[in-house]
């Protein structure tokens, strides 16, 4: 057995860490133990990826963890200045939810675009009811967010025929600047964002940007809660400044039962899903254990974070 230490910070289930079991030390902890364990440890898997706890633990001086993986695309919730600061190796989850977060935008873009909703409502009242529904090849969509999910997601609307374009922290060929991003809101029909939560997009979405919209546009957030200003849009469907929207991340999760934003009329209100499918417990652990061999080996590890911007560069 190696004489490392992979310390887990637990959520149900538990990982299927394979061919790592009886080859290096697993330490499991929860997070009121987290603070105890981080000096012991040479891994930490942040396997609980929805606990901010690794940001109250992380130790400032002295022994740490070498390398923080966390099971999860977006790293705002274990990102401190003590961890930013040090030496430590982050990565991240980059890969596995790409695709089947594009399929769910899919599936939100046709059901609005074919009324499926309500196709629905009028067979639960037998009601026969002939409507025409929309074409979605030759709309428009701007994706906020040019890295792994919103690349797929463009391109996965472009299959559909949607006329898709990407928006990113700086201009490159493909890619559109945020200098941009009015100008393209203000024609699009879907706008999706697929963003990583930094500084520069901690509440862009706001009034001004839903007020930028078309009355016909929707958009849908499967990036990070607080991308968006909640009450600014809630004030833009009330007013019908846009048609509709979806959100599956949110301010607070999960959304308490009390919340408001569960009853706004023309808002789709899923709790953090758009990437979860059938096994994507099991690829998590799978990827965790190839950045291990990597790791264990002395060679470079894949998904590094900059800790300084919070995502993964090169994208």
């Amino acid at each position: 057995m190696s004489d490392k230490t992979l310390l887990v910070l637990d959520a149900e289930p538990l990982p299927r860490l394979g061919r790592l079991t009886g080859r290096t030390r697993i330490l499991h902890t929860d997070a009121s133990s987290l603070a105890g364990h981080l000096p012991h440890a040479d891994v930490l898997l942040v396997w609980d990826f929805t606990s901010r706890a690794v940001r109250d633990a992380w130790p400032g001086e002295g022994p740490r963890p070498a390398w923080v993986h966390t099971a999860s695309a977006g790293v705002d919730h274990l990102m401190c200045p003590e961890l930013a600061a040090s030496d430590t190796v982050v990565t991240n989850a980059r890969g596995v939810f790409d695709q089947p977060i594009a399929e769910y935008v899919a599936a939100l873009v046709l059901t609005w675009a074919k009324d499926l909703p309500r196709t629905a409502e009028l067979q639960r009242a037998h009601e026969w009811r002939h409507r025409e529904t929309r074409r979605v090849a030759g709309t428009r969509a701007v994706v906020v967010g040019s890295g792994p999910i919103g690349q797929a997601v463009a391109s996965t609307l472009k299959a559909l025929g949607i006329t898709a374009a990407l928006v990113g922290r700086t201009a490159r060929p493909g890619i559109h600047g945020p200098e941009d991003l009015d100008r393209l809101l203000s024609r699009a029909d879907w706008v999706i964002a697929a963003a990583p939560l930094t500084e520069s997009t901690h509440g862009m979405f706001d009034a001004r940007r839903f007020g930028v919209m078309q009355p016909s546009a929707r958009f849908v957030n499967v990036g990070r809660g607080p991308l968006v200003v909640e009450d600014a849009l809630v004030e833009a469907l009330s007013r019908q400044w846009i048609a509709g929207a979806a959100l599956d991340v949110f301010e607070r999760e999960p959304l308490p039962p009390d919340d408001p934003l569960w009853e706004v009329p023309g808002l789709v209100v899923s709790p953090h899903m758009s990437g979860d499918t059938v096994g994507w417990r099991d690829a998590l652990g799978a990827q965790f254990v190839e950045l291990y061999d990597l790791w264990e080996a002395g060679k470079p590890l894949l998904n590094v974070v900059d800790k300084q911007r919070g995502y993964v560069p090169g994208h």
